[in-house]
C-alpha cells in the first residue's frame, strides 16, 4: 500500500521541537523530503543531520513565524533545494503573555 507521502515535499514551521520535530522526523521516514522552520536552528541543524543519517533529504532555515518574509523564504528554500513545494505545516504558534 502506498502512503502518497514518499517524494513529497514538506515545509514545517516549528519543527525544532515537540510535534514539529516529531511530524519530520515520521515524514522524512516515510521518503518525505522535508524543510524545516524554526528559531532555535541550533535544533534544526542536529535534526536535519539525524534525517540526513537515516537516508532521508531535509533542509532547514532560521523562521519566526511572526515575519511574512521568513515564511516566503522557507518556501523559496524549498523550491531552490528540492524543485517544489506541495505542503506546508504551519505547526508553529505564538502565545500571548
Amino acid at each position: 500500500m502506498k502512503n502518497g507521502i514518499q517524494h513529497k515535499v514538506i515545509a514545517i514551521t516549528g519543527a525544532s521541537s515537540g510535534i514539529g520535530k516529531a511530524t519530520a522526523e515520521l515524514l522524512a521516514a516515510q521518503g518525505a523530503k522535508v524543510v524545516l522552520g524554526a528559531r532555535r536552528t541550533d535544533r534544526l541543524k542536529t535534526i536535519v543531520e539525524a534525517i540526513e543519517q537515516n537516508g532521508g533529504e531535509a533542509a532547514c532555515l532560521e523562521t519566526d513565524v511572526t515575519r511574512r518574509e521568513d515564511l516566503a523564504k522557507l518556501a523559496a528554500l524549498a523550491v531552490e533545494r528540492f524543485g517544489r513545494l506541495d505542503v506546508m505545516i504551519n505547526n508553529a504558534g505564538i502565545s500571548q503573555l
